[in-house]
């Protein structure tokens, strides 16, 4: 095993992360979330469930303190040396009295950076208000800097070697969608068609396996569709039920997102006519993506679409996408949403959303895509019409 990119690559990233540092004048920055752990080291291990960060400082390359039987994913998926490698005991692994963070604080302060500012990650699924509270009990006299998010949007503008992985995670989900679309039928468990196309995720094509994907893939059928993230269960598919499908494929963590609607046997044409609306909207805010443009002006082709064709959607259409851990493929920075003023740039990629959830049905059109210098680049492909399973 290796890290997925370049020792040169890895150094741009971190010469990005600082540069963003210093414009909050931080001296240090406690990374939490594996995404961006991952994104900036390539360390990549399911051990995000016990206390873990990586350091970032100005003068020493980054950090990792983590659990102690974790510290050998550090050699086989970064670039880190021995020496950035500060592991705790088991014996602070979820004890009553102890936390693994009141041993981290002692690490950080042994590397002098008492009285400093360090900023920290604020909002991220893995680094808990107890692991906080213990690290700024721990640093004294350090100033706390909230920069959550600082280093999400530093990987918003993807380097050509990402983009060409999340190529092949496309690869992935448009294989697991054919599976999809092959074995659904009424009759067929929802779980045992899940089963199909998990193996399929992982199990990949001739060239490269994949990894589980950030998000879990999502059966939409019949009532359960009128939400927007229903769960699969065991029961079975039925004739004239409309079921829309989300996927993913991920590759070397970086995802990619696809959703699809499946027609078993003839249903309402209430389906087709919103399809071929939300087509059309698709169809216009793929136009609408390039460098220069704002993030909002996607939505606002969008539901000017929706307003010819008298339909409704409150939620955002897209969102940035990449590298990316359970359960979560989005990197909280970019969204497709009408008040979104970021401006749009070439290698920025996003998954566009699209979605119509009614009284007792629902359906789902995306793609994942890519900035161009002049458009964007669909990463995904595969028929965009409904599928029709008689």
């Amino acid at each position: 095993m290796s890290p997925p990119f370049s020792v040169e690559e890895y150094q741009t990233r971190l010469t990005s992360v600082r540069g963003a540092m210093l414009t909050r004048n931080l001296d240090a920055l406690v990374i939490g979330d594996p995404s961006n752990m991952n994104w900036l080291t390539g360390f990549d291990a399911w051990s995000m469930y016990v206390p873990q960060i990586i350091l970032v400082t100005h003068d020493k390359e980054p950090i990792w303190m983590g659990r102690s039987m974790d510290a050998g994913a550090v050699a086989l998926t970064t670039y880190l040396k021995p020496e950035s490698v500060m592991p705790y005991p088991e014996t602070h692994i979820q004890q009553a009295n102890v936390h693994a963070m009141e041993l981290v604080a002692g690490y950080i302060s042994d590397l002098g950076l008492t009285g400093r500012r360090i900023g920290y990650e604020s909002d991220t699924y893995f680094f808990s208000p107890k692991a906080l509270s213990c690290l700024q009990a721990g640093v004294a006299d350090a100033h706390w800097v909230d920069a959550d998010r600082l280093v999400n949007w530093c990987r918003v503008i993807k380097s050509n070697a990402e983009i060409a992985v999340m190529r092949q995670a496309a690869r992935l989900v448009e294989g697991a969608m054919s599976v999809a679309c092959e074995h659904i039928a009424p009759g067929v468990r929802q779980c045992d068609l899940m089963a199909r196309i998990v193996a399929k995720q992982v199990g990949g094509n001739e060239e490269f396996g994949g990894d589980l994907t950030a998000l879990s893939p999502l059966i939409l059928a019949g009532k359960a569709a009128t939400t927007a993230h229903p769960m699969w269960t065991d029961e079975k598919f039925v004739q004239g039920q409309t079921v829309a499908l989300e996927l993913g494929g991920t590759r070397k963590r970086y995802n990619a997102g696809l959703a699809r609607t499946v027609q078993l046997g003839k249903g309402p044409q209430a389906v087709f006519d919103t399809a071929s609306a939300v087509e059309e909207g698709l169809n216009a805010v793929l136009e609408t993506l390039k460098p220069g443009v704002l993030a909002g002006d996607a939505h606002r082709a969008w539901q000017a679409v929706l307003d010819k064709h008298g339909l409704v959607k409150d939620s955002r259409i897209g969102y940035s996408i990449g590298v990316g851990y359970s359960p979560d493929w989005g990197e909280h920075t970019v969204s497709l949403r009408g008040d979104d003023t970021t401006v749009l740039a070439p290698n920025m990629t996003l998954h566009v959303m699209l979605g119509m959830w009614m009284d007792d049905w629902g359906m789902e059109l995306s793609e994942t895509v890519a900035i161009t210098d002049n458009g964007v680049e669909c990463l995904t492909q595969f028929a965009r019409d409904v599928q029709v399973v008689n």
